[in-house]
């Protein structure tokens, strides 16, 4: 387990590029934190990156609950579970083929209840109440 401190939505860009590029298929990545901590910046980052396109557009999947995007490592799955129900409903997602397959990244994980994949790595990102410029800076815990 590891704690990255951020004081910008660039550095938060520049670990989500760190981590994209030691990330291939099939892996789980639960983005855990609060509304508004980041975790989508962090996913845009990533898919981004792994796409080779800087500016591609990335809409969070808050109302389709899943986005799936080619890159040149595979496909990556970002879903929101945000608006999930039950637990149950991730099984309507493809959620099997997704996360034996490809890259995804998940937002509010907590809504997977017992589907949590144990192998997932786990990004916790919370805010950095201590630091000089509080309302930018974050702590990511990254735990493999």
């Amino acid at each position: 387990m590891r704690s990255v401190n951020v004081h910008s939505l660039k550095e938060t860009e520049a670990l989500a590029r760190e981590i994209a590029d030691s990330t291939s298929p099939p892996r789980v990545i639960l983005l855990e934190g609060t509304l508004g901590m980041g975790k989508s910046s962090f996913a845009r980052a990533f898919i981004r990156h792994l796409a080779g396109e800087a500016e591609m557009e990335v809409p969070s999947p808050t109302f389709t609950l899943v986005q799936s995007y080619d890159t040149p490592k595979g496909e990556i799955w970002h879903f929101d579970l945000y608006r999930l129900e039950s637990p149950d409903e991730i099984w309507e997602l493809d959620w099997e083929d997704a996360t034996a397959e490809h890259i995804c990244l998940i937002e509010w994980p907590e809504r997977l209840g017992a589907y949590t994949p144990k192998n997932a790595m786990r990004i916790n990102i919370t805010p950095d109440g201590g630091a000089s410029d509080a309302e930018n800076s974050r702590i990511f815990t990254i735990a493999d």
